[in-house]
């Protein structure tokens, strides 16, 4: 059983949410809660309120125990781009692309052997 949670369009850009989401996947929840506290990252407030919402899915509607719970899968898409123009000398006009997110994790139980 799993259970999954998402957030999009959120305004990081993916390139650098994923070097988060890298650090949780295949870890226990608590421990990447854990890891996710102390990362310096912005990313990493984000991606922790979607492990929660992921665990509390499985709590809540699936009725799984939390200390058997691990992030399975999570990943983070690129979502619409906001384009912005800067301007500059003799009327040129220089993009600035504020990229935006998808990020999703899914929490499964483990299995014991």
């Amino acid at each position: 059983m799993e259970a999954k949670a998402t957030a999009r369009d959120i305004r990081i850009a993916p390139r650098k949410a994923r070097i988060v989401i890298d650090q949780i996947r295949g870890k226990s929840v608590g421990e990447a809660l854990s890891l996710l506290r102390f990362i310096p990252k912005r990313a990493s407030k984000v991606i922790e309120k979607v492990v929660k919402s992921a665990t509390a899915n499985a709590e809540h509607n699936l009725e799984l125990n939390r200390d058997t719970l691990y992030v399975a899968e999570a990943y983070v898409d690129q979502g619409p781009t906001l384009k912005r123009f800067h301007p500059h000398q003799r009327g040129q006009a220089f993009p600035i692309l504020k990229r935006t997110s998808h990020i999703t994790v899914v929490v499964r139980e483990k299995e014991d052997k």
